[in-house]
């Protein structure tokens, strides 16, 4: 059983004891900080909930419900939802935050309070430990009976979320009903099965076969979209019938995508298929994405006359980057896209229509148009450290190792290679080094991989 407590909200383990697990009073205590940390920065009383479909949601979503309101805010409740529905619901509602409870790709016995500042974005890492200082302190004011928040519900905005989709001018609905599409969609049970069929209807797609889209909260395999997890739709697109694949996470922010065949268009490249689109249209146009992802998005961006950046880690910081750069598209490489001509989040959904314009523009094939694609490889390792060794100086250590070539260290060591890069990571929670590593064969990133832990293991050495 775990509980973690970072800037991206309060994620554990259902059951066991308090601080170990999410448990109720763990939901309370981190729902009464934020709702105290929104009026004191705000002075609204106004927040936006939604959750995911998992088991324990609607559990969840109760208990922070009545904190909120016992602090005097007014809640309004969007039911079964997404991550990014929720996030364009905040400032649509002018509230004063969001909370979403989604445990995103994690395992059915997981669940989180992820949380929104008034524009419906991630709080900052500052705001993060604002809201867990008063957690812990448990320095709350509840309101006195006759000034308890009030209750709604407003299930309306998976509509206005498809229709604020629909307007936007580089979603090409006639296109995409031009070319007949049949989708097959794997929803693990979650709330995209609800959202992306009606998504998908309003843009035309001719068929859709639905795998997994009982919002049941019951998954039926590990959440998580990666290639070991989507053996089911695999098998059904390998019998030839379909067009493509579409995948998504339980809470809706993660994009991945099948060719034709059954063979993986690979969860790195939904950003960069969906940013060539977008700079396409544009004539051009600055990029972000995180220091972990794929050095393709760096190339169709330079191809296309832009510029591209890299941002650490984690959805804040992308989205801080993209503003300070303008950029007209982002993201990750977990097939997270953010377009923030529709607001600055993650959103599958706003990524399904771009792909499919792109798609049906195109008039490839799913692999076709992958292979169109510069062909790069990540190999994901860690080193695990005994808890004596000072992980950071052996990050620098690497850094000074490695003077002569671009270094990166905005987050973590990141050492590039001319088109090869190496990205180091301590992990936050426990004694290890995250070590990426992409280059243009799996092989030769894994070569690259193994020669910076045998670098980590001589320092290491020298050491002891």
């Amino acid at each position: 059983m775990a509980l973690i407590k970072s800037i991206s909200g309060i994620r554990g383990t259902i059951g066991g004891a308090a601080g170990e697990g999410l448990t109720p009073i763990d939901v309370v205590k981190y729902a009464a900080a934020f709702g105290t940390w929104v009026l004191e920065k705000t002075q609204n009383n106004t927040i936006v909930i939604g959750r995911d479909a998992r088991i324990s949601g609607e559990m969840v979503s109760k208990l922070v419900e009545g904190t909120l309101r016992g602090l005097g805010i007014d809640v309004i409740d969007l039911g079964l939802s997404t991550t990014p529905t929720v996030e364009i619901a905040v400032p649509a509602k002018k509230a004063g935050g969001g909370i979403i409870l989604t445990a995103s790709h994690n395992p059915k016995q997981w669940n989180a309070l992820k949380l929104l500042n008034d524009k419906g974005e991630f709080i900052s890492d500052e705001e993060g430990q604002a809201v867990l200082a008063l957690g812990d302190n448990e320095a709350f004011n509840f309101a006195p009976v006759n000034k308890l928040g009030q209750y709604s519900t407003d299930n309306t905005f998976f509509k206005k979320h498809i229709k604020a989709i629909l307007a936007l001018p580089l979603v090409d609905v006639e296109a995409i009903k031009a070319k007949k599409f049949r989708v097959v969609i794997d929803c693990v049970n979650s709330t995209g099965g609800i959202v992306v069929p009606m998504l998908l209807e309003a843009l035309g797609v001719e068929k859709v076969e639905k795998l997994f889209c009982e919002p049941t909260g019951d998954f039926a395999h590990n959440p998580e979209p990666l290639p070991e997890n989507l053996r089911d739709i695999a098998r059904v697109l390998e019998k030839g019938s379909y067009d493509l694949g579409i995948v998504v996470d339980p809470d809706v922010d993660r994009l991945a995508l099948v060719n034709e065949d059954g063979s993986m268009f690979g969860e790195e490249y939904t950003l960069v298929a969906v940013a060539d689109y977008v700079l396409q249209q544009n004539g051009g146009g600055n990029t972000v994405s995180n220091l972990s992802s794929t050095r393709a998005l760096r190339d169709v961006t330079e191809k296309a006359g832009g510029s591209y950046a890299a941002a650490a880690v984690g959805e804040v910081n992308v989205v801080t980057k993209m503003k300070e750069t303008n950029a007209v598209i982002g993201g990750e490489g977990n097939g997270g896209i953010i377009y923030p001509e529709l607001h600055y989040g993650r959103d599958s959904l706003v990524g399904i229509a771009l792909f499919l314009s792109h798609l049906a523009k195109s008039n490839l094939t799913m692999t076709r148009l992958r292979a169109s694609y510069p062909g790069y490889f990540i190999s994901k390792n860690k080193i695990e450290l005994t808890p004596e060794i000072d992980t950071d100086q052996v990050l620098v250590q690497m850094q000074q190792r490695y003077s002569k070539q671009p270094v990166n260290t905005i987050d973590g060591v990141k050492i590039e290679f001319d088109k090869e890069w190496v990205h180091l990571r301590k992990s936050n929670t426990e004694p290890i080094i995250r070590i990426y590593a992409e280059s243009d064969s799996n092989a030769t990133a894994d070569h690259l991989a193994n020669k910076i832990i045998a670098d980590i293991k001589e320092i290491i050495s020298q050491k002891s």
